[in-house]
């Protein structure tokens, strides 16, 4: 069923005026909600008295807010005591008024999809991501990491994407023309949304609709629409509200436009994939597995609960050490590892490795294009870790990666630790592994390279152990790849290949993640200890 909606743009603290005209509007359409698409509050340095005053007339519900309205971050800060009350209130200014944040995906109550990147781009932070929801300041990384959204219905962001105007028919004074983007190029492209907002000071610009003409999907076609709206009330008298409708559960529409182009951004970024199930819980191991109530099995988490998704507002993004263009990789909360297990190491360096598609195998991911470059990626990041180790300890560890694929999963991820090199020499790790499984009266243990897992018919464990060679120093060595099929002729224990790492190890203590439990503080300096002494080997930092 199509809604109704409505988006403004900058209000610059003319909301008072802004929302009784809103009022009158949806008394007339009754909107399912509103957008705020760029600044609602007065920059600070100029906000006349009679708004400070609106502003606490606002926060003290005194002023009317019609109808379900949500506001972004714009290009400046929030007034103190507006970021007390959304501390206090959950996010909520007053009834009716929602702050989006930052860097957000949220799905209404409607069914509709937002994702919000808010603020300017600030060119000094070149790797990370924001960690102060108020400041109008977002990275690259901030909108790398929003990319894993997979898609939108809406997308609002209060900066231009780069070549947005190309193949454009529609004129523009370019005195008047933002300053655009490759990052918000990218998250278009990525995300595909039906409708993109944005804001453009004293002008309106709606560019003709655009087919992503690189789109694959089996669904049909995506358009999208760019809109940036003018300020309210501004010189010009340039269009600052535009009202459309727009039916969440339709995946393509039923007709192309007359005046549709072709994007002008497909050949500005790697096409990303249509969303997937699964989802995952924390940046720890193995831990999306809970036994559902079987009366009532709740629906997997989606991107924007999962806690492997960088979509989820609530990630621990104090963990996150790389972002690439497919995948990214955090420290694990709960390592099995410690600071003090390998020699040479100042850190535990048991590291995840996490596709930024939200899926619960690698099989999941479409097109097969796309799955290739995820699995290729993640190698990349093995292979860094790799040559790391080498030149930090002289060849003294190995390493394996493992993964539980499942098609009932959550969100796919490999899982990497160093090993000692005797271990590793006198196949110590595979006869382990192969006990273990006997011992669990698991299917036997096999040596066999499955690339990334898509031609197998059924789910498997996967481990990758690495022997490295001692005439190199570029992480070039010997991979054993070991295979078990998983099925449900018997109960897979999630924590396998934990258990036997830990065996191995001499850390049985540790077996469980919940019970290495560290404070932020020094799971940050772990991560932070991780990526001074990987800062050499990430790829993505020159990508």
């Amino acid at each position: 069923m199509s809604l109704k909606l409505v988006v403004i743009g900058s209000l610059n603290g003319q909301f008072r005026e802004a929302f009784k005209k809103l009022a009158t509007l949806n008394g007339k359409h009754a909107f399912a909600f509103a957008i705020i698409a760029g600044d609602l509050f007065a920059h600070p340095q100029s906000e006349s008295p009679e708004q400070a005053k609106d502003v606490e007339a606002l926060l003290n519900g005194q002023i009317d807010v019609a109808l379900p309205t949500y506001f972004m971050l714009g290009k400046h800060a929030l007034p103190e005591n507006v970021t007390k009350k959304l501390d206090s209130a959950s996010g909520e200014v007053c009834d009716n008024l929602s702050f989006l944040g930052k860097r957000t995906t949220i799905k209404t109550s409607e069914g509709i999809r937002l994702v919000a990147l808010g603020g300017v781009l600030d060119p000094h932070v070149t790797t990370g991501v924001s960690k102060d929801n108020y400041l109008p300041f977002y990275s690259e990384g901030d909108a790398k990491v929003l990319r894993g959204a997979n898609h939108a219905d809406i997308l609002i962001t209060t900066q231009w994407p780069s070549n947005i105007k190309s193949g454009s028919g529609v004129e523009l004074d370019p005195q008047l023309e933002p300053a655009s983007y490759q990052c918000i190029a990218e998250l278009d492209v990525a995300l595909k949304p039906k409708y993109h907002f944005s804001t453009s000071g004293e002008s309106f610009f709606e560019r003709e609709p655009f087919l992503h003409t690189s789109d694959s999907s089996t669904e049909g076609p995506s358009v999208t629409r760019f809109i940036s709206l003018a300020s309210f009330n501004n010189s010009k008298k340039a269009k600052w509200i535009y009202a459309f409708s727009l039916d969440p559960s339709a995946s393509s529409p039923a007709a192309l436009p007359t005046d549709i182009t072709a994007s002008p951004l497909a050949t500005q970024s790697k096409k990303r994939t249509k969303p997937t199930q699964g989802s995952s819980y924390r940046f720890s191991d193995d831990r999306g597995h809970r036994q559902p109530n079987k009366r009532q099995k709740a629906p997997p988490p989606g991107p924007s609960e999962c806690f492997f998704c960088l979509s989820n507002p609530n990630v621990a993004s104090h963990l996150i050490t790389s972002i690439g263009n497919e995948c990214y990789m955090t420290t694990a909360k709960g390592p099995l590892s410690t600071s003090d297990t390998f020699e040479d190491l100042e850190f535990p360096s048991h590291m995840l490795i996490i596709p930024l598609t939200h899926a619960p195998t690698l099989a999941f991911i479409e097109p097969e294009e796309t799955r290739e470059l995820v699995f290729q990626e993640m190698q990349r990041y093995r292979k860094s870790l790799n040559t790391m180790l080498m030149r930090r300890t002289a060849g003294k560890l190995g390493s394996i990666a493992w993964e539980v694929s499942r098609s009932g999963g959550i969100h796919t991820h490999w899982q990497y630790l160093p090993l000692p090199l005797d271990l590793v020499q006198r196949k110590l790790v595979e006869v382990a592994f192969e006990v273990q499984a006997e011992n669990e009266n698991y299917p036997s243990i096999k040596k066999k390279d499955i690339g990334n897992g898509s031609i197998e018919p059924t789910d498997f464990f996967r481990a990758i152990i690495w022997e490295p060679s001692g005439s190199q120093q570029n992480g070039e060595g010997k991979d054993t790849s070991l295979f078990l099929p998983l099925d449900a002729s018997f109960r897979f224990d999630l924590q396998f290949g934990r258990r036997v790492l830990a065996k191995l190890l001499d850390l049985e203590k540790r077996v469980q993640w919940q019970e290495c439990g560290q404070s932020e503080i020094e799971e940050k300096a772990d991560a932070d200890a991780f990526k001074k002494a990987f800062k050499d080997f990430d790829f993505s930092l020159d990508d």
